[in-house]
């Protein structure tokens, strides 16, 4: 099976709120980015083939990455481009369920990616 590529939702702005997210993670607990950035990793070698407990189907094409540490879970939402292409669009730190809003955020990146993927992909400076 191929490695699948990973890559960052990118704003308009040209900012990743996947990266921001886990910047702020990586200062407040960094055993919590080290699972988080442990999952991406999975993903990335594993690609749509990567089943519960690691990753749940949300809808509409969008997934959730799962990291637990201690108590809280950790959610990075994101989508297939193509066959090995997962975007990660949106992260969370969750109680219960994935909000809606959270899971309607991811699916407007995912049409925006969808139709300009280009302009969408973070590239670092």
């Amino acid at each position: 099976m191929p490695k699948t590529r990973i890559i960052f939702f990118a704003d308009e702005n040209g900012k990743a709120p996947v990266l921001e997210w886990l910047g702020k993670l990586r200062m407040e607990n960094s055993m919590a980015w080290a699972n988080c950035r442990a999952r991406i990793e999975l993903l990335s070698q594993t690609g749509h083939e990567l089943r519960r407990p690691a990753v749940d189907f949300l809808r509409d094409g969008i997934y959730e990455l799962r990291a637990k540490r201690g108590r809280v879970q950790y959610r990075i939402l994101y989508f297939f481009f193509g066959r090995n292409i997962a975007i990660l669009a949106h992260a969370l730190t969750k109680e219960d369920v994935v909000p809606p809003l959270d899971i309607e955020r991811a699916l407007a990146r995912k049409k925006q990616f969808e139709l300009h993927p280009e302009a969408h992909t973070y590239a670092e400076d």
